[in-house]
């Protein structure tokens, strides 16, 4: 069975991106969602929005995704630099994730609720990750909040 059309789905992707393929290791408890783009996608400049701009080369990068059931889940996802006539070459901005994160945005949703309602220490163990990427996180939203 293919899952990659469900995955694609369930992360709420639409083209050109798309879960090219999935790694699934129960004795590491981890699940690994490769996303790509289509073969002759352009994309819009990060900076100056303008649109249709070539991709010029890709960059690997990965996020740490909500967990899938009891196993850690990531997105990697060949990520492209495009060619602006503006702005020159820009790494594009993904629809899952804010620049710089590592996380996507739904984790970042739950980190939010989650720290709410529990210590950060907590947050961290739940999600194994270190207490200060979840600071971080946190810091990025309240400083956003008072700029507001």
């Amino acid at each position: 069975m293919d899952t990659n059309p469900l995955f694609t789905s369930a992360l709420g992707l639409t083209p050109p991106w798309r879960v090219e393929r999935s790694n699934f290791n129960a004795e590491q408890r981890l699940l690994e969602l490769y996303v790509d783009f289509k073969e002759g996608a352009r994309f819009q400049c990060p900076e100056c929005k303008s649109s249709e701009c070539a991709v010029h080369d890709t960059q690997e990068k990965r996020w740490r995704h909500m967990d899938f059931f009891q196993h850690q889940s990531f997105i990697i996802a060949r990520v492209p630099r495009v060619t602006c006539d503006r702005c020159g070459v820009r790494l594009v901005t993904v629809p899952w994730s804010r620049p710089g994160s590592g996380f996507t945005l739904l984790i970042e949703a739950l980190i939010i609720e989650m720290a709410r309602a529990m210590p950060i220490r907590n947050v961290a163990q739940l999600l194994r990750v270190s207490d200060n990427r979840i600071w971080r996180v946190l810091k990025h939203y309240v400083d956003e909040a008072l700029v507001s």
